[in-house]
């Protein structure tokens, strides 16, 4: 496999395709939960000084009122985003009052799911379809579930790279064709090399004892109300965090495009069991959209996801089938409740290298049984990723894990070496060494300092995350305001209020007529 990545990052830089990769975009999309100052989840809807959840392009909710979702514009510097991402936390800490924002992915303690009040959209048929999207979601999964936060981080390479690239040699295909190809093996790759991320960002070892009720016995109890397991990293990632039996049968393809969209096409149309208990509507009342195994195409659940932003009116496959990938969602980054924003930039440069280093490892298709060998070793790192001697499988063999991280650092590390020699910097291979520096020593992990800080504190889950919350908060309101892009939120927030009266107004279809047209799309 470094073979391969070493040729091909040599013919990238004879042809020049190299230097394109300085106009690599990102994106940060992150979430956290609104809390009282004494640390319960917020009673209080978005606030309207934010602008419509609906229609603003940066602040949004996600499954609750409370669950703040930030969306930065895309940058093709990285640093560019984590400064975006940066002021739309100052901002809304301007509109928040005594309201913190939660600093880590699993979630305050919640006695009863109830009080979770699923997110509000307004009246429009997109709204309410929005709405009851989630009301499906509780229905099927669960209230507590869908409280979790994590960061999605965006990732593109630039039409002159892909121009580029296809030369080498040329393919027959149509660009579109060549670069979607080329993205789903970027994806195959990082779902087969994922479990490395688990173990050197995972930032999710412990939670509250109310997260997982009656199944707390799955976990060891730290102190207190505090439940984890000693050499977890990431059990947000894990089968206690985002679970559903559903899905597991519907066998998602990510070898090419086709066979990807045309299994998440089968499973919109599939009904299940289980769901058709629920119904659709009761009472009057829309339990769900529908009693298919998947609603809508973003309720299936992976570490990373092929994305292509929509027309007006078209669902994320239909563009997906139109005009093939345009960037890659990567989807199992927690939030780090050791950075006052979640994410730093020595870990985008980080995912930025293992991207790239995923898209020239090679092409092999993945299997049914490295399918299964893939969901095994994220299992294993969710659970058990820093303890001694700990095993994952690598081309159908058991190796050591600090040996097969290693190796697969020394592949990434020569695509830092390009990156920095194309930047004109060292940041990225001062990042892969970094993440070199855990594997020798699993205690610089987040997961390793987050139970020492917990063990060393004494305090619960709860109490210890409130702290940081708050800590987090004097910090980012010191930080000097960027007025332009201060001016750029307000003026969002002003306008999305008036986007979503215009299409609430503009409303004249029949709700029931309005989900018929748009769960068609996809048949």
């Amino acid at each position: 496999m470094i073979k391969i990545l070493a040729d091909r990052l040599e013919q990238l830089d004879k042809n020049g395709a190299d230097q394109f990769l300085q106009r690599a975009l990102h994106g940060i999309e992150k979430e956290g939960l609104r809390v009282d100052a004494s640390g319960s989840i917020a009673a209080t809807p978005h606030p309207a000084r934010l602008g419509s959840s609906l229609t603003n392009r940066y602040i949004t909710t996600d499954f609750s009122e409370p669950l703040l979702e930030f969306v930065t514009p895309v940058f093709t510097d990285s640093a560019a985003a984590l400064h975006f991402l940066q002021a739309i936390h100052r901002y809304v800490y301007t509109h928040l009052d005594d309201e913190l924002i939660w600093a880590a992915s699993m979630p305050c303690r919640i006695d009863d799911a109830e009080q979770i009040p699923i997110a509000e959209f307004g009246t429009s048929n997109i709204g309410r379809m929005k709405h009851i999207y989630r009301v499906g979601l509780a229905q099927r999964y669960g209230k507590m579930m869908q409280s979790i936060a994590g960061i999605h981080y965006n990732f593109s390479l630039p039409d002159e790279f892909w121009t580029a690239y296809r030369g080498l040699p040329e393919k027959p295909d149509s660009m579109a064709s060549f670069r979607s190809a080329a993205y789903f093996t970027m994806i195959r790759n990082f779902r087969r090399h994922s479990w490395l991320l688990l173990y050197l960002f995972g930032a999710s070892p412990a939670l509250s004892r109310s997260f997982l009720g009656d199944n707390a016995k799955k976990l060891e109890p730290l102190h207190g109300e505090t439940l984890h397991l000693p050499w977890a990293t990431s059990l947000r990632m894990s089968d206690l965090g985002y679970s559903n039996a559903a899905q597991s049968s519907i066998n998602v393809c990510f070898n090419e495009l086709r066979t990807y969209t045309e299994t998440l096409v089968e499973a919109i149309n599939t009904s299940h069991p289980e769901y058709e208990k629920i119904g659709t509507i009761v009472d009057g009342e829309y339990r769900q959209l529908s009693t298919t195994v998947l609603q809508i195409e973003n309720e299936y659940y992976s570490d990373i996801r092929p994305k292509r932003v929509p027309r007006s009116g078209e669902s994320a496959l239909q563009a997906l089938k139109r005009c093939g990938v345009e960037y890659v969602e990567i989807r199992n980054t927690d939030v780090n409740p050791l950075l006052a924003y979640g994410i730093e930039l020595e870990q985008a440069h980080f995912l930025d290298t293992f991207l790239i280093a995923c898209l020239l490892m090679g092409d092999d298709f993945v299997t049914p049984e490295e399918c299964r060998v893939i969901e095994d070793n994220q299992k294993k790192i969710t659970k058990r990723g820093r303890e001694p001697g700990l095993k994952v499988t690598c081309r159908g063999r058991e190796i050591g894990l600090r040996k097969a991280g290693g190796d697969l650092l020394s592949q990434v590390e020569l695509v830092a070496q390009m990156l920095d020699r194309v930047h004109d910097t060292d940041s990225y291979r001062k990042s892969v060494l970094l993440q070199r520096e855990k594997l020798e020593d699993q205690g610089l992990t987040p997961s390793a300092q987050i139970l020492q800080s917990l063990k060393s504190s004494q305090l619960d889950h709860t109490e210890w995350v409130l702290e940081i919350s708050k800590q987090h908060k004097h910090t980012i309101e010191k930080t000097p305001q960027d007025p332009v892009i201060f001016t750029q939120l307000a003026e969002e927030a002003h306008a999305s209020i008036a986007r979503q009266a215009e299409i609430e107004a503009a409303d004249t279809e029949d709700f029931a007529a309005f989900l018929s047209t748009y769960r068609t799309r996809d048949s």
